[in-house]
């Protein structure tokens, strides 16, 4: 029969009590369910003896500290970090800056207490500026530049500008007015470009270090810059005359190279031979003068004796070149022999002497410029 019907005893088949049983204690359910997990963190129901069931002892109380453990280690170790060859690493404590960090391993207290920002110091960034600026002499340019920078203070980059970048662009854009605004367009549009670049690097980094952006500018390129359109075709003009110049400059110059050391040359070769002509006439002469003297001498000995040796000696000298026999026909009638084999020689031999006594005179003039008579008659054979 139902459990509800009459003589079913009240029993239901959920509890297996009597129907006349109420509803559980809330008390005693919730005091069971403390003594069943207070076991675990430590605590347990209490036994006569005042010891406590389940104690800190027990298996639960040990999982919950490895765990604890486990967790500070990885809580820990989640401070170590590497900073790259190309990067610093700036670590911030509770939000403020604590100090910047070289290439390497390093560690740091981790989060919430520490935080690390890594920085790329070696990256380039670069941007151009291009713009219409009032030079000096009142003329209208426009100018290009390309700007180069790369982080040189990571710390100054990150907390002292708001906008580093920004920063950057407003002290090159006022660098490059003040410069281009003291300059004159013909310089500018010619041989300025790397001056006024320079420039510009020197005075957008003062202006950029002011601020403490914690930028380093690395480069300023000057694009070629271009005159108002209106006078473009006589600045034109202009720059080819003036490149007209430079390249008949070099041609001038190169020539001077080439011609000035011939020069020099020929003159030191010139004074080398007039020198060599000095010496050898100076010598010829002291040689004539010794001669002279030695004669003299014997003159004043023997006159007659010495007149008819010089005079001897110079008829031997004229007549032994000469092709001619003289015969003394009044002193005999011998019969004469004439070897005619010896005189050709003889012929040809003298020829050879008087060609060669004549090369020696033209050499001798064309040296000197003029040969004086008594050389001549020394190459006569008068002695």
């Amino acid at each position: 029969m139902a459990w509800n019907e009459p003589g079913g005893n009240g029993k239901d088949p959920w509890s297996g009590k009597g129907g006349d049983q109420g509803p559980p204690d809330l008390d005693e359910v919730v005091k069971k369910l403390q003594d069943k997990f207070g076991g675990i963190f430590g605590g347990g129901k209490p036994s006569r003896g005042g010891s406590s069931i389940g104690g800190g002892s027990g298996p639960g109380s040990k999982t919950i500290g490895v765990i604890v453990a486990i967790g500070l280690i990885v809580w820990l170790a989640s401070g170590i970090y590497i900073v790259e060859p190309a990067e610093r690493g700036v670590v911030l404590r509770f939000g403020a800056y604590s100090e910047t960090t070289e290439p390497g391993p390093h560690w740091h207290i981790p989060f919430p207490v520490e935080r690390r920002i890594l920085v790329n110091v070696d990256q380039i960034s670069s941007f151009r500026h291009k713009a219409q600026m009032l030079t000096r002499d009142e003329n209208i340019v426009d100018v290009e530049f390309t700007i180069q920078s790369r982080i040189q203070d990571a710390a100054d980059f990150l907390f002292q500008d708001r906008d580093p970048n920004k920063t950057l662009r407003d002290a090159t854009e006022t660098a490059v007015r003040e410069i281009i605004g003291k300059s004159d367009l013909d310089f500018i549009l010619t041989q300025g470009r790397g001056a006024i670049a320079d420039r510009i690097m020197k005075g957008a980094q003062g202006l950029v270090d002011t601020y403490k952006t914690g930028l380093i500018i690395t480069s300023v390129n000057m694009q070629p810059a271009k005159p108002p359109e209106q006078v473009k075709s006589a600045f034109d003009d202009a720059i080819k005359a003036r490149e007209d110049k430079e390249k008949l400059e070099n041609q001038a110059e190169a020539y001077a190279n080439e011609v000035v050391p011939k020069a020099r040359g020929e003159a030191a070769r010139r004074t080398a031979d007039a020198n060599a002509y000095r010496d050898r006439v100076i010598a010829e002469a002291e040689g004539d003068v010794s001669r002279f003297l030695a004669i003299l001498k014997e003159y004043r000995l023997e006159p007659e004796v010495t007149r008819e040796r010089l005079y001897l000696d110079a008829i031997e000298s004229m007549l032994g070149q000469s092709s001619k026999v003289m015969l003394d026909t009044e002193g005999g009638n011998s019969l004469m022999y004439l070897p005619l084999d010896k005189l050709i020689q003889g012929d040809e031999k003298g020829r050879a002497v008087r060609e060669q006594q004549f090369s020696t005179q033209e050499s001798s003039r064309s040296q000197s410029g003029s040969t004086p008579i008594r050389n001549v008659d020394r190459t006569r054979g008068v002695r």
